[in-house]
C-alpha cells in the first residue's frame, strides 16, 4: 500500500500518496475530510513526513523521480486570490539526486529546521532552511556516502544534551548471486553484510561519521525508525524487514573517542517477532515510544508494548478484511508461538487470553475501534 501518515502534534491531518498527495482533516465530530489533493510529482511518491507544528503546516515528500519536495499549507483566505479552502504551495524542489529518492525525514526540532533524504544510489543529504521564515530557500549541509543503496533512514528522537545527533539507514539491496546483477555489471553487495549503520555527529570534525553497524542485520530492510525518548539512557531502534527487530543501542560509558568524538554503543537485539509470517513493510511509534506498530504482507497492523519486565508482547491485531479489531485467537493465521531473543522474551498477549479461555485481554489492555473509512478506491491507490 502507498504511504500513509498522520500528524502526531497539532491537529490532525493524514495523507495518501501515488503521484497525488491527498490531505484528510479531522473535524469536531470524529470524522474525516479530504480536505486538499493535488499532484505532487511526476513519479511514484515512496514517503512523506511532517516537520514538527512549531514550523507551521510543513510536509515533505520524495519520489521515484529522483526529487524531493516541501510543501506548506496556505490557510483558507490567505494569500492572492484568497480561496474559500486551504491549499497547499510547493515552497523549494530539491534535485541533487541522481536516482530515486527513497526516504525523507525532518529532523528534531532542537536541531533546528533540517531535512535528511536518502536514495538509492546510497547518498544521504542534509538540508537546513537558514531562515525558517522563508521555506523557498534549502541549502546542502552534509552529503553522507553509506556506499550501500538506501530504502529508509530514521533520526534519533532524544532530548538527552548526552545524546549526539544520530541517523540510521536501512538498505533493501538484495545480494545478487556469484557477483553479479541485471546487465551483467559487477555487484558490490557482500552477502551477509549488515543492512543498518548508524552515523553520528562529531562536534570535534564537525561532520557526520560512520559509528555503528548492526551485523545482526543481514536481510532487506523496508522500514527503520527510533524510538521517541524522553529519559531513557539508551537508544531503541525498530526494524522492518522480513520479521521486526526491536535493538538497543546503549553508549557505553566513558567510550567517546576523543580524537574523532564518536560514541561507542554495545548493540543487544531486544526482542524479535516473526508473527506477521510475511515481509515487513512498515514500523511506527507512538508518540511516547512505549507502543510499536507494525504492518506486513498478511494484511494487518500488529501493536506490540513492553511490560515493566521489559517482555514485549503482543497486545493487539488490527485487520483490514473486516475493518474491525480482532485478536490472534481469532486468526486463521498459524498458531503464534512464544520465544526469546537476546535474553528478553516476547508473548503475544492475546494468544495467552486465548489459552486461559478469557473473552478479553490479559491486564485490560487497551482495545482499539474502527474510526472511519475512506469508500473511494480511487482514493486509496495500491503499489
Amino acid at each position: 500500500m502507498w504511504p500513509l501518515t498522520i500528524m502526531a502534534r497539532g491537529w490532525p491531518h493524514a495523507l495518501v500518496t501515488n503521484k497525488s498527495r491527498l490531505v484528510w482533516d479531522l473535524d469536531l465530530h470524529g470524522s474525516w475530510h479530504c480536505t486538499s489533493s493535488w499532484k505532487a510529482h511526476s513519479g511514484s511518491v515512496w514517503k512523506v513526513t511532517w516537520a514538527h507544528p512549531e514550523f507551521g503546516q510543513v510536509l515533505a515528500t520524495c519520489s521515484f523521480d529522483r526529487t524531493a519536495a516541501v510543501w506548506e499549507e496556505i490557510p483558507a483566505g490567505d494569500g492572492p486570490g484568497e480561496t474559500a479552502r486551504s491549499h497547499w504551495i510547493r515552497r523549494t524542489n530539491m534535485v541533487d539526486s541522481r536516482t530515486s529518492v527513497t526516504d525523507v525525514k525532518f529532523a528534531p526540532r532542537q536541531l533546528g529546521l533540517q531535512l535528511a533524504t536518502s536514495s538509492s544510489d546510497g547518498v544521504v543529504r542534509i538540508y537546513e532552511a537558514p531562515d525558517v521564515m522563508n521555506l523557498s530557500t534549502w541549502t546542502v549541509q552534509y552529503e553522507i556516502q553509506a556506499k550501500m543503496p538506501i530504502s529508509c533512514l530514521t533520526w534519533n528522537c532524544s532530548f538527552s544534551s548526552k545524546h549526539l545527533p544520530l541517523l540510521a539507514v536501512g538498505s533493501d539491496e538484495v545480494a545478487a548471486p556469484q557477483g553479479t546483477i541485471a546487465g551483467g555489471q559487477t555487484s558490490n553487495v557482500v552477502i551477509g553484510a549488515a543492512k543498518v549503520v548508524l552515523y553520528e555527529y562529531s562536534e570535534n570534525s564537525r561532520r557526520w561519521a560512520k559509528a555503528e553497524s548492526l551485523n545482526a542485520v543481514t536481510e532487506p530492510v523496508h522500514d527503520i525508525t527510533f524510538a521517541p525518548n524522553f529519559g531513557r539512557s539508551y537508544h531503541l531502534l525498530a526494524i522492518a524487514s522480513r520479521d521486526v527487530k526491536l535493538v538497543i543501542l546503549r553508549p557505553l560509558e566513558d567510550s567517546t573517542e576523543t580524537a574523532t568524538g564518536l560514541t561507542k554503543f554495545s548493540v543487544e537485539i531486544a526482542a524479535r517477532f516473526e508473527d506477521h509470517y510475511s515481509v515487513v513493510w512498515r514500523v511506527s511509534w507512538n508518540i511516547t515510544g512505549t507502543i510499536l506498530a507494525s504492518s506486513g504482507d498478511d494484511n494487518c497492523v500488529r501493536l506490540w508494548k513492553a511490560n515493566y519486565a521489559g517482555v514485549w508482547r503482543c497486545v493487539e491485531v488490527l485487520r483490514d478484511d473486516t475493518g474491525s479489531a480482532h485478536t490472534s485467537a481469532d486468526s486463521e493465521l498459524p498458531p503464534i508461538s512464544t520465544g526469546q531473543s537476546g535474553g528478553h522474551s516476547y508473548v503475544p498477549l492475546s494468544a495467552a487470553a486465548a489459552v486461559s479461555g478469557s473473552q478479553t485481554l490479559v491486564g485490560g489492555a487497551t482495545k482499539y475501534y474502527k474510526l472511519g473509512s475512506i469508500k473511494n478506491q480511487n482514493q486509496v491507490p495500491w503499489h
